[in-house]
């Protein structure tokens, strides 16, 4: 595992749990610092060049700035959600996003709304991710065709690890580490 204290850093600065993190990381990488997709997605964070130009990372498979960067981005997209959608389901579209693309969550969206479930629901949006695949449904949105399973695969794969992690780590608190700080 890379070292936690980048996690904890990357949650006093965005207020996101640095399990979860943790766990986008895990999922993302398996925690090495040096994995390359074959479409030349990179690091602890698998950010992309345009991910990582929008963050001002200069070098995607360092730590220092791929953990801060990822979580920036996670709270980025989660910013632009809608604010009426509730927690928990805020994150994992936030996360959803993070894997797809936003453009292809809200197409999710839309297709939620015209099948008459809830567009603010992660329930509901799990079941219309998955139909991007489907011509039926991929060509009536503005955005086209997505592999819409990847990202439900990917946002519960994230919660399974994070349970793991809150299992057997403890929660930080960002203000206790403040104060320690402080005094040193």
């Amino acid at each position: 595992m890379p070292n936690i204290f980048l996690f904890k850093q990357a949650q006093d600065v965005t207020g996101l749990d640095w399990r979860l993190l943790a766990a986008v990381s895990y999922r993302e990488s398996h925690w090495d610092t040096f994995n390359t997709s074959p479409t030349n997605v990179r690091g602890l964070m698998m950010l992309t060049e345009s991910t990582a130009d929008l963050m001002g990372v200069t070098d995607r498979l360092d730590p220092k700035q791929s953990i801060p960067a990822g979580a920036k981005y996670i709270m980025k997209l989660k910013d632009t959600i809608p604010e009426r959608i509730p927690e928990p389901d805020r994150t994992y579209m936030a996360l959803a996003a993070y894997n797809i693309g936003y453009a292809h969550l809200e197409d999710a969206r839309v297709l939620a709304k015209r099948l008459g479930l809830n567009p603010d629901s992660w329930a509901d949006i799990k079941k219309t991710l998955v139909l991007l695949k489907n011509p039926d449904y991929y060509t009536t949105l503005k955005y086209g065709y997505a592999s819409g399973g990847a990202p439900v695969v990917f946002v519960e794969s994230v919660r399974s690890y994070q349970r793991i992690l809150e299992k057997y780590q403890p929660e930080h608190n960002s203000e206790m580490y403040k104060l320690r700080i402080a005094r040193n």
